[in-house]
């Protein structure tokens, strides 16, 4: 009788360690997509040439105002820090829930 209250608390500890912040995940992945996009958009902007970085400006179909451009570097910052809080926090809301259907 003794060791089931045990093997209780163990399981309950291992579920709350396995657990996932979203909000800590989200502000991470958050993070690093927006200074990816930042930096990306200002190596081009600074590297500069005919036609700068025609791969990167198909973002601004999907991020609204973002350009290949210094002010576009920071609407692209925070366009990325958005989407990369929004996928790293469901990221962390579906590993919890697999984690809770563990026994």
């Amino acid at each position: 009788m003794l060791l089931q209250p045990e093997k209780n608390n163990e399981e309950q500890l291992t579920r709350a360690v396995l657990r996932l912040n979203g909000n800590v995940w989200g502000f991470a992945c958050g993070t690093l997509c927006g200074l990816a996009i930042f930096l990306a958009t200002i190596w081009l902007v600074i590297k500069g040439g005919e036609n700068v970085g025609p791969h990167l400006k198909l973002l601004s179909q999907f991020l609204i105002g973002y350009r290949v451009t210094t002010g576009g570097a920071f609407i692209g910052l925070v366009w990325g820090f958005v989407i990369g809080y929004v996928a790293g926090w469901l990221v962390a809301w579906i590993y919890n829930r697999v984690v809770s259907l563990r026994k």
